[in-house]
């Protein structure tokens, strides 16, 4: 299932997909503070790119929740990896201010590295425990504010691990940003 939305020049487009294999800018890791890359989103980077991002990633650790860091993406298609954390220890649960806050983050830090393209997981879908239809509604918001004043970015693509994940996002962009 895939989905294509235009928001003010910006494409927005939603797949269901491997985040890992994308070829874009950055991809987002919905972090712990402590930069550590074991399950989840963060596992697979891990696992695809190379253990050197966590590495890399470590140096900058903690990074609390509301502050993004970047690194290089490894053996990745995507030039950076944008870590956002959401959560401040490994396997947390999470809150919607966190996936509020990790997504203002990191926005602002693809602005400030002047990118084209990002994409992100369900940012708090995972073992953050956060209801679907919420953290996509969340991220959909964060997404309309940061283009609303002004961006380099040109496309997000955001990837769903499951159908479900996918039709929350494609939801979210109906409520947010078509039904206003």
């Amino acid at each position: 299932m895939s989905f294509e939305y235009s928001y003010k020049n910006v494409k927005i487009s939603v797949i269901t997909g491997d985040i890992t294999k994308l070829e874009v800018d950055a991809i987002v890791n919905p972090a712990n503070s402590m930069l550590i890359m074991g399950g989840g989103v963060a596992g697979a980077i891990k696992r695809v790119g190379g253990k050197e991002i966590e590495d890399e990633a470590i140096k900058s650790a903690p990074a609390p929740v509301g502050k993004a860091i970047v690194t290089k993406a490894g053996k990745l298609k995507a030039k950076y990896v944008i870590h956002a954390p959401t959560m401040e220890k490994p396997a947390m649960q999470t809150t919607a201010d966190n996936v509020k806050l990790a997504m203002r983050a990191a926005l602002n830090c693809a602005e400030h590295l002047d990118l084209e393209s990002v994409a992100f997981p369900g940012m708090g879908t995972g073992v953050g425990g956060l209801n679907l239809e919420e953290a996509s509604k969340i991220m959909m918001k964060q997404i309309k504010n940061h283009i609303d004043m002004r961006t380099s970015l040109k496309e997000i693509v955001l990837v769903g691990f499951s159908d479900e994940l996918t039709f929350a996002f494609k939801h979210a962009i109906n409520k947010v940003l078509v039904e206003r």
